[in-house]
């Protein structure tokens, strides 16, 4: 049996804390909204490990995952990368939302509209 957790694999915590260290500009600004609970009162992490994988920011009370995409998202390499990614997450019934970097910079508030709808859809 496999003792290995699925979150937050200890093996893995240099490379998330690496990861928040060096957080692209558009993952601090959408931080700033997600950090201490200031998106609806809703608790997320950032650089969170899920299996092998590492999630941008993460809501545990909802399982939902957001995703920031960035140029290097947009390689045949990288695509094959995310879709695996994403379907090894909904296997585990974690919901995956992408926005592109220039969503988050030209348009936060649609885009923290857009996550609050999502957390909401399914809060009882």
């Amino acid at each position: 049996m496999n003792d290995t957790p699925i979150h937050n694999n200890p093996e893995m915590k240099r490379l998330r804390k690496s990861l928040r260290n060096d957080a692209t500009p558009t993952e601090r600004e959408l931080w700033n909204v997600l950090q201490h609970s200031n998106l609806g009162g809703y608790k997320f992490r950032r650089q969170h490990s899920v299996g092998r994988y590492i999630v941008d920011f993460y809501c545990p009370s909802e399982r939902l995952a957001v995703e920031l995409d960035g140029d290097s998202h947009f390689t045949d390499e990288a695509i094959d990368y995310d879709r695996e990614r994403t379907a090894f997450l909904n296997a585990l019934d974690i919901r995956v939302l992408r926005f592109l970097n220039t969503d988050v910079h030209e348009n936060l508030d649609a885009v923290c509209e857009r996550i609050l709808e999502e957390l909401k859809a399914t809060t009882p």
